[in-house]
């Protein structure tokens, strides 16, 4: 009986450590899966955190661009008011030469009938004198209308380059003329610094290209835009293969990307 007893104990204390073994294993896989969802938590706290004061950046950013926009729609009334006086010159002052011309040449037609020059010296000299005064008269008119003219071709130039400008801005794109570069990367949360803003005509939700050796290798969505620099998100899937961001890699201007979804 105490064979069968001693038999039975030994089976327990076996079972008893078996069970406490894996019991042990079963308490060090919580504490490992534990602590992996608390870094998971962490890190997706500090990605919302960045992306929460990008988006609170956004209205200040968009209101700077209104401001912008504001900016160039009152340069483009101006200069098509100059340009609507200065046309209101140019007309006067070309009906004016017509005019001063047609008198010209009706004195130039009388002296023709004058007959004998002699006999008339005294009605010539006056016509002569009146003659010389049109002919300067003309002369003066025609190089006031070509600074006109050439004046208002400035302001017509100038006035298109600020409604491309409006157009441009208005249209949520970057200006065509843009070309930066990358000033900072961070690649966990997938987005990067510019070294140029909206002074050089950076534009928010604007899509970008990095260019490297004469190709693309990925797109940009500007997502926030200061004065000198700017922030954009790397499009998903517009990296190329094999391919890494890099300080210093060139920015243009590109064809418009969806944006992408927050996470």
């Amino acid at each position: 009986m105490a064979k069968v007893f001693g038999i039975f104990t030994a089976l327990f204390l076996a079972i008893s450590a078996y069970v406490a073994f894996k019991n042990q294993a079963a308490y060090e896989s919580t504490i490992t899966n534990t602590q992996a969802e608390h870094d998971k938590l962490a890190k997706g706290q500090a990605k919302l955190k960045a992306t929460q004061e990008i988006l609170a950046a956004l209205p200040i950013e968009n209101a700077g661009v209104q401001e912008e926009i504001e900016k160039f729609k009152t340069e483009e009334a101006a200069q098509t008011k100059m340009n609507a006086s200065l046309t209101t010159e140019v007309e006067s002052l070309t009906a004016k030469i017509t005019a001063d011309k047609a008198k010209l040449d009706e004195f130039r037609e009388k002296t023709k009938e004058t007959g004998n020059v002699q006999e008339l010296a005294s009605k010539l000299r006056a016509t002569s004198a009146e003659l010389e005064e049109l002919s300067q008269s003309i002369t003066t008119a025609e190089a006031k209308l070509a600074n006109l003219t050439a004046q208002s071709a400035a302001t017509d130039k100038q006035a298109s380059s600020v409604k491309v400008k409006l157009d441009t801005f208005t249209a949520g794109d970057s200006l065509a003329t843009l070309k930066t570069s990358i000033r900072t990367i961070y690649p966990n949360w997938g987005f990067v610094t510019l070294a140029a803003g909206n002074n050089a005509g950076v534009v928010a939700n604007s899509t970008l290209n990095v260019i490297r050796d004469g190709s693309t290798v990925a797109q940009l969505l500007v997502t926030a835009v200061e004065a000198g620099s700017a922030s954009a998100t790397i499009v998903p899937g517009s990296l190329a293969a094999d391919s890494t961001l890099m300080v210093g890699d060139m920015v243009v201007p590109g064809l418009k990307a969806a944006k992408p979804a927050l996470n």
